[in-house]
């Protein structure tokens, strides 16, 4: 089944039930893919969303968590044990559960009711990765939840990805190259960013750098820049900034 039919059949689902709450469950970078998502659910509905590391949800399980509830969890390999576990929890206490893994035969998938492939590796295409994919199903249930056509144009927008990224890939190369040479050698490499560019500092220092790199780091939120990191803050000391557009 294509990507864009296993979304259909995820919003028909929704369209099926009164959702009073979402929860978004995950561990790591696939948990950051979330942040921006909340921001767009916080930004366009009344309706609550909260972001949650897998082991903590199962371990602090929300009390509103149920019937009227929806989980969307994401884990690349799909056998994550805290998502599995997490989406397991949902589900059992009556929520409608959603899941994005590159492997469709993993238990994520098997026990989630409606299960979301995306594609990935240096050939995949953008608009089929898991950030669009996911940006596809959040514009698609604003949509069901208060019909509106900007979101129908958003879900139509995921589809230029391949367009923009490429270009930006090819626009920014020389300065990220440059950049690279000149702080390769560095033992830690800070991360600045917030709102919708958040979880993409936090993934970009937790599993690019430190994971990929063996390059301390720790990502920042710029609200908190002047209540403790501006004093580390000098010449010599490296920092990533991610600038939002908009708020």
């Amino acid at each position: 089944m294509k990507q864009s039919e296993q979304i259909q059949q995820a919003l028909q689902a929704v369209s099926k039930r009164t959702i009073r709450e979402i929860y978004f469950v995950a561990c790591g970078g696939s948990k950051a893919i979330f942040e921006p998502v909340q921001y767009i659910f916080d930004l366009e509905t009344a309706i609550p969303a909260t972001v949650y590391s897998a082991n903590e949800f199962v371990h602090r399980v929300p009390k509103a968590l149920g019937k009227e509830s929806l989980v969307i969890s994401c884990s690349h390999s799909g056998n994550t044990p805290e998502t599995v576990q997490a989406t397991k929890l949902a589900k059992e206490k009556g929520a409608l559960t959603i899941c994005f893994a590159f492997k469709m035969d993993s238990p994520l998938c098997e026990v989630a009711e409606h299960s979301i492939a995306y594609t990935w590796g240096p050939e995949a295409k953008p608009s089929e990765s898991n950030n669009a994919a996911l940006l596809a199903l959040t514009f698609g249930i604003l949509n069901v939840l208060q019909p509106n056509e900007k979101y129908v144009r958003g879900m139509k927008a995921v589809e230029a990805l391949d367009m923009v990224i490429s270009k930006n890939k090819e626009n920014m190369l020389p300065k990220a190259e440059v950049y690279g040479k000149t702080n390769k050698r560095e033992k830690i490499i800070y991360t600045l960013s917030s709102g919708p560019c958040y979880g993409v500092a936090y993934s970009f220092a937790e599993c690019l750098l430190m994971e990929m790199l063996w390059i301390h780091s720790q990502p920042i939120h710029s609200g908190e820049f002047f209540h403790g990191p501006f004093e580390i803050t000098d010449y010599d000391v490296p920092f990533i900034v991610m600038l939002n557009t908009g708020e």
